[in-house]
């Protein structure tokens, strides 16, 4: 795609809802478990304290999406907390949101794949030992798709994520009216189980019960990842973008605070059961060493369609398996984004900020895909396991950003005269203050709970991360410094010095030899080195047959090197005077297949690698192309067929036979 059709990429409010909303609202499939392999440690006694822990939740969710909505408000062009973070508290302050964004878009990708593989396993339980390559595989997939460009992968994921919302939504009204209007009611699988509580938690009580409370109420704040990402998507919406980003973002608080309301009162209803330990449900059908235990959603959609055999069963573990792993679109979307506005800072590597052929930041879709990989290999994949790092970086990005907000609005009341205004700006800021309020205490409360459990691991890779991105600021800064034009750059040097490497008498260094004398230096030098006392006198013997205009200059080399005897000949050129320029011209074969070129180019590619580091020296490869090389390039294409990147740009192997271009 051209960059003039950057426009066409744009997104509407449609689209924009399954790219950027999936991570919320996928959620739903897990937020409630997590809720519940926390409250089950102690057994079932604390059950109770699930709808108490979910309303919180839902009130916290609602708070966050009101907040993130000031956010696009003021800040539409994309760079979210990490931009309101910058502009409201400083550099220092910006880095904490980029790194905590950046590790939670991570971890995103690898719980929600891993999730998605789980409800897979939970249809067909005979593929749980290939959890780590199907997850693996997804994320492949998932990367392949968002290398295609936005648009495209809005039409792949829209589908998927309606069908979810839509299977989510009639399997709570048919659960809701099975266990109010039918004689059977609503029984999960799971409710006829009792649950083994782990040692120290069947008597909690006191501050112990209050921490054991607030540590389910982190675990059920997943359901709020994933908000942040429309913040940051804000350029991809279609104009008006602030007010469809607005729009979007209310539509997806409304939809994932109902269906995470509405599969945890069903989960009540129903009696599920869900450990973290499959051993621990006493009566589970099945080896609990091997076989996995059946997720949430999946007791839910067999406790309401009828069954592990029913159609809706199989719909709605598509349906979920699927959302899941499109959830990891998110991610795919945000993170690109972020480390885009990142490179244009200086604080990430500058391909960051490159579009690829689909005007996609290929490079940020790549570096994703490749970290949550490891991830999923390096915790197989277990969503128990990498939900203890999940989190944090998004309720340290929601903290910071919105008393950056609180910061904004006061800045902005006061340049500002107009009544209605000011009462507007008030209302903002004070929606933003008390989510800042909340997010404070709940980011508290993760760390507290889930230190111990593995969110050391993301409290220690924030500051690296950190420590990175400053380090790249500052080399980008001191490159720039270095670069920065002056006086000296402007002067001329006193004389031009050619120095025209020889191996032999043949028609690369014949044309290597024409090339430099149309240059026309003040001095030029035909060197070679005498590694063979025969093979130089042939050389010599050579040079007087075909009378070349040029003297050869020989140096000896007794321990049988190039590459040192030419550095020292240089540096001596450059050492009896300074300012005086030495081009050095390098015969080089141009070859067809890669294995060529372990054959040839050896001496030439050592010889380069050592110069470039001397001042002075310029290095001028001359190439000669072999019959092996002939149509390789774009400007002769004959017999060669296509060009890379042709087929995509829509040239044809015809096209390209019959009409040059370059």
């Amino acid at each position: 795609m051209r960059s003039d059709r950057l426009g066409e990429s744009l997104l509407p409010k449609r689209y924009a809802l399954p790219i950027f909303a999936s991570d919320p609202l996928s959620s739903v499939a897990y937020a409630t478990q997590e809720i519940l392999i926390v409250l089950t440690l102690a057994g079932t006694a604390f059950l109770y304290l699930a709808p108490w822990l979910a309303a919180t939740v839902v009130v916290l969710l609602v708070t966050v999406v009101l907040s993130y909505r000031q956010v696009v408000r003021a800040y539409p062009s994309g760079g979210g907390d990490y931009e309101v973070a910058m502009k409201n508290h400083g550099p220092a302050a910006g880095l904490v949101v980029a790194s905590a964004l950046l590790v939670d878009y991570v971890l995103t990708v690898a719980v929600s794949v891993s999730a998605g593989t789980d409800n897979v396993i939970s249809a067909f339980p005979s593929l749980n030992e290939h959890r780590v390559l199907i997850a693996v595989a997804l994320v492949g997939l998932l990367a392949a798709a968002n290398l295609r460009g936005l648009r495209e992968s809005g039409r792949a994921f829209a589908l998927p994520t309606y069908l979810f919302i839509s299977g989510i939504l009639v399997m709570l009204v048919t659960g809701f009216i099975r266990y109010f209007f039918t004689p059977d009611g609503l029984v999960a699988e799971s409710s006829g189980y009792t649950v083994i509580p782990e040692p120290g938690y069947s008597d909690l009580a006191g501050l112990a019960l209050v921490l054991f409370a607030l540590r389910a109420f982190a675990s059920g704040c997943t359901a709020l990842t994933g908000v942040e990402a429309i913040a940051n998507g804000v350029p991809a919406f279609r104009p008006p973008k602030s007010k469809n980003a607005a729009t979007t973002l209310a539509l997806m608080g409304g939809i994932a605070a109902t269906m995470f309301a509405g599969v945890t009162a069903l989960a009540l209803l129903a009696d599920v059961k869900y450990t973290e330990f499959t051993c621990d449900l006493v009566g589970f059908q099945g080896d609990c060493e091997t076989d996995p235990q059946r997720t949430v959603i999946a007791q839910l959609a067999a406790a309401v369609f009828g069954g592990d055999g029913s159609l809706g069963f199989y719909v709605i573990q598509a349906a979920t398996a699927l959302i899941l792993i499109l959830a990891a679109n998110t991610a795919f979307n945000g993170f690109p984004l972020l480390g885009s506005v990142l490179a244009q800072d200086r604080y990430m590597p500058r391909q960051l900020h490159t579009r690829g052929d689909k005007l996609a930041y290929s490079n940020g879709i790549l570096l994703l895909a490749g970290f949550a990989a490891l991830l999923i290999v390096a915790f197989d994949a277990s969503v128990s396991r990498l939900i203890q790092l999940y989190i944090i970086g998004v309720f340290t990005s929601f903290t910071i950003g919105q008393w950056g907000m609180v910061r904004h609005w006061n800045r902005e009341i006061g340049l500002t005269d107009d009544g209605p205004e000011r009462s507007r700006m008030r209302r903002s800021q004070t929606i933003n203050f008390v989510g800042g309020s909340l997010t404070s205490v709940v980011l508290v409360i993760i760390v507290v709970t889930k230190f111990t459990h593995g969110a050391w691991l993301v409290l220690v890779s924030m500051p690296l991360l950190i420590v990175l991105m400053k380090a790249i600021s500052k080399h980008y800064s001191h490159v720039a410094d270095q670069l920065a034009p002056d006086t000296d750059s402007r002067t001329l040097p006193s004389k031009v010095h050619a120095v025209v490497l020889v191996s032999k008498v043949h028609k690369p260094t014949l044309r290597a030899l024409a090339f430099a004398r149309a240059t026309r230096p003040d001095q030029l030098t035909a060197l070679t080195v005498n590694v063979d006392d025969e093979d130089t006198r042939g050389l010599q013997a050579d040079w007087e047959r075909y009378d070349i205009p040029v003297p050869l200059t020989v140096v000896e080399s007794p321990y049988r090197e190039i590459t040192r005897p030419v550095l020292d000949y240089v540096k001596a050129i450059r050492r009896e005077s300074p300012r005086e320029l030495v081009v050095v011209f390098v015969p080089q074969y141009v070859v067809g297949h890669w294995w060529e070129n372990v054959l040839h180019n050896q001496s030439a590619l050592r010889l380069r690698a050592r110069l470039q580091f001397q001042p002075g020296v310029m290095i001028t490869t001359v190439p000669w192309q072999l019959e092996s090389s002939v149509g390789r390039d774009d400007g002769d294409a004959r017999g060669a067929g296509p060009a890379p990147g042709d087929l995509r740009r829509g040239f044809t192997e015809d096209d390209v036979e019959s009409t040059p271009y370059g």
